[in-house]
């Protein structure tokens, strides 16, 4: 009799220890499959990333981000041309991002995806300032017009950038930077004035020509991240 409760007490003391299959895969997978919450603040404005991790080495990320639009007085000069100018600009954009950390300490990181720009561009009115002779006519800027110009970048822009330090917090919060580019398609731009200033739609062309370079929209951006799982 008290070999046998000796027996069942080893019995209990080695099942007391043992995992469960459930819970050992649960564990398992929170480790190689984390998610975090990922607040971001930089040249792209404020936003907020959901990252899943695929593997050790990669990991999705999707978001979106959006800036307060912009307002510049007389962001442009023109010689001979008295006039006052407003450049109003935002930018908002979701995408979809891979990070790949080719090194064994994942503090580098290799970052492609894809980017939906909805807002992207600006928007520039021009009011004369002076009087202007037409013929024989001294006209004032009320008789001359307005005119106002809009360019917009809006469509999908792939991105290539790197990540600097670990993107998946190794209790629950670390910090990180991305630096990197989107490529965006050619400008589309819309002319339209007013009064004198009316038959200007012909500049079109030429400022989507002039502006056919402008093509990158370069990404500094400071991350703040929340382990969820």
């Amino acid at each position: 009799m008290l070999a046998l409760a000796y027996a069942g007490l080893g019995f209990a003391q080695d099942a007391a220890v043992m995992p469960t299959k459930s819970r050992s895969v649960l564990d398992t997978g929170s480790k190689q499959h984390p998610i975090s919450l990922q607040i971001l603040a930089g040249s792209q404005g404020l936003g907020a990333d959901v990252r899943y991790g695929v593997t050790p080495k990669l990991g999705l990320r999707f978001g979106g981000a959006t800036s307060t639009a912009v307002k510049v007085n007389d962001a442009i000069k023109f010689s001979g041309f008295d006039a006052s100018n407003t450049l109003n600009a935002e930018l908002s954009n979701v995408h979809l991002f891979a990070d790949y950390a080719p090194f064994k300490t994942n503090a580098i990181r290799v970052v492609a995806g894809l980017g939906y720009l909805f807002k992207a561009g600006g928007a520039l009115e021009f009011s004369p300032t002076g009087s202007y002779k037409y013929g024989d006519l001294t006209l004032t800027p009320a008789e001359v017009g307005q005119l106002n110009i809009d360019l917009s970048w809006k469509g999908v822009a792939p991105y290539l950038g790197l990540g600097l330090f670990k993107s998946v917090p190794k209790r629950l919060f670390n910090i990180n930077l991305d630096l990197g580019t989107y490529f965006l398609k050619a400008p589309e731009s819309t002319v339209v004035g007013t009064k004198l200033l009316s038959e200007n739609q012909q500049m079109e062309t030429q400022l989507e020509k002039n502006m056919e370079s402008y093509r990158f929209l370069p990404v500094i951006q400071l991350n703040f991240n929340f382990k969820i799982k």
